[in-house]
């Protein structure tokens, strides 16, 4: 049997307290979450750096910058709608899922284990991180609490041990694009934060390519623009 929400209730007693989350997941005006071309100088495609506009100036950001490149600026960053969004899909987070290309450029069998993500010795995450791939690798422990599983078994598998791993807190589910889509399909997440920025890819990923989601049983909740992205709540309603 297909797993969904009911039955994941239903594993855990149904007072679960974990809400699966997409948070801060920007696309642009035509619904690229991606460029096209992604490499290892270019990670989020051509064109893909304006999808975070919004993001790369605030507070949050600057702050999470720093804890892993002590390199950075020590600018205060901005604050205001933008950041109160960025600061929020960090709240009460105790797993994350993401997809390969989340974790680096990288693609088929590990050529060797020296790649450790793009985040260098201590990635912003602070909690165990699932990384969705078919090709199985040893987990990875880095600085800051940060631990990367990678998951050959597929969304299920995943979403089962991150539910284990955050104990009570959250999941945030960070992308890619094909992640999300998957996760949406099954009605598996409760909340999903969308940062629509004012640029046009005209190519790459699209977040809702093969989704309905009003047949999945998703509605808008909330919808609210800065000066540089317009923000969107989406929540699931079971019927």
């Amino acid at each position: 049997m297909t797993e969904n929400k009911k039955t994941i209730g239903k594993e855990n007693g149904g007072a679960s307290k974990t809400r699966v989350r997409v948070e801060s997941f920007s696309i642009s005006l035509d619904g690229y979450g991606a460029g096209s071309n992604q490499s290892i100088d270019n990670p989020l495609g051509i064109g893909g750096e304006a999808l975070h506009n919004w993001f790369l100036p605030t507070r949050t950001f600057r702050t999470m910058h720093r804890s892993f490149d002590p390199r950075a600026g020590q600018e205060d960053g901005t604050t205001g709608l933008d950041d109160d969004f960025a600061q929020r899909g960090f709240k009460d987070i105790g797993a994350w899922i993401i997809g390969r290309n989340m974790f680096g450029p990288i693609r088929g069998p590990w050529p060797d284990m020296n790649w450790k993500g793009w985040w260098g010795a201590n990635p912003p995450y602070h909690v165990p991180v699932y990384v969705l791939t078919h090709h199985a690798r040893p987990p990875l422990e880095m600085e800051g609490g940060t631990t990367f599983y990678f998951i050959t078994e597929g969304i299920h598998d995943a979403l089962a041990k991150a539910r284990e791993a955050a104990n009570g807190k959250d999941i945030r589910i960070g992308g890619g694009a094909n992640i999300i889509q998957q996760y949406l399909r099954e009605g598996l997440i409760d909340e999903l934060h969308i940062a629509i920025a004012p640029t046009i890819l005209g190519e790459g990923e699209r977040l809702f390519d093969g989704v309905n989601l009003r047949q999945s049983g998703y509605e808008c909740v909330r919808f609210e623009a800065s000066e540089t992205a317009t923000h969107v709540i989406f929540q699931y309603r079971e019927a």
